[in-house]
């Protein structure tokens, strides 16, 4: 018998977690759209890979592309971080001497 990292449990326990971090951010999307919208996407692709490891321990698999899904979800996010730290950089003073 295969020593298993998840059990089930703990994984609907996860995705509970992850389900209410995005409700919050799909919520609060107009304090701070860029912010609100990397979280929610970040929750989205953490909960597609407990969602799949879920179905793997129930030896059934019933979602389709989830590679694609995933990447989609963290290339938004990823993106947005791009931008965070550009703006960031464009907003420290430049040195003259």
């Amino acid at each position: 018998m295969q020593n298993q990292q998840f059990d089930i449990e703990t994984l609907k326990s996860i995705k509970n977690k992850l389900d209410y971090i995005y409700f919050i951010a799909k919520s609060n999307y107009n304090d701070r759209p860029e912010l609100m919208d990397t979280i929610e996407n970040l929750a989205q692709v953490a909960n597609m890979f407990v969602n799949i490891r879920i179905q793997e321990l129930n030896d059934r698999i019933e979602i389709s592309s989830p590679q694609g899904f995933i990447v989609s979800k963290l290339s938004n996010a990823y993106s947005r971080m791009k931008e965070y730290e550009k703006q960031k950089d464009s907003e420290f003073p430049t040195w003259k001497l």
